[in-house]
């Protein structure tokens, strides 16, 4: 194969693969916060905020497979 058709496929698979974490992990997030918010309602704004929190530090890996994608596919 061609160098460029195999940093092609590397910067596919380290985005796929990068990505899946990030994608569960976010909606067993959502789920739990969900699951606790309707058990307790007066305390949604301490939930939702640590809630918040986590989906950031979550993503935050997504982008890091995302920049190593980028870096296999442009350096």
């Amino acid at each position: 194969m061609e160098t460029e058709a195999m940093k092609s496929l590397a910067a596919a698979i380290a985005i796929g693969v990068g990505a899946i974490g990030p994608g569960l992990g976010i909606g067993m997030l959502a789920s739990k916060a969900m699951e606790s918010i309707g058990r307790n309602p007066e305390a949604t704004s301490k939930i939702q905020t640590a809630m918040i929190l986590a989906i950031a530090f979550t993503e935050a890996i997504a982008i890091y497979a995302l920049v190593v994608a980028l870096i296999i596919k442009f350096v």
